[in-house]
């Protein structure tokens, strides 16, 4: 079951990713160059150099999910940002690039 949504903080792997790594290799990218814990609920994004491939890994109770997506054409649009919101997320997953929008402000807690 597909178990990401708004409430996860989302990072995206500014380098190129080999996609043969799986969850061992991709945990040793997260502690070695993104500098951070691979339990600690954020979900880490991960792309080949031609962009074509995407990879989540994320840490559920009890282990690691990963999410892998393949395009048959086309690629993926790369925000410049490291963070990522869950909207930045699916609007690059499902292909959509917005060149001119704006964000209304909201009420947080």
């Amino acid at each position: 079951m597909f178990s990401l949504n708004s409430s996860h903080r989302f990072l995206l792997y500014q380098g190129n990713c080999d996609m043969r790594k799986s969850f061992d290799g991709l945990c040793g990218l997260v502690t070695s160059e993104l500098r951070r814990e691979v339990s600690s609920g954020e979900v880490f994004v991960f792309l080949n150099r031609g962009r074509t491939h995407i990879k989540l890994l994320h840490w559920e109770n009890g282990g690691f999910v990963l999410y892998y997506k393949r395009l048959e054409q086309g690629t993926f649009h790369t925000p410049k940002k490291e963070q990522l919101s869950w909207a930045d997320l699916v609007l690059m997953i499902e292909g959509i690039q917005v060149h001119k929008s704006r964000q209304l402000r909201r009420f947080h807690l």
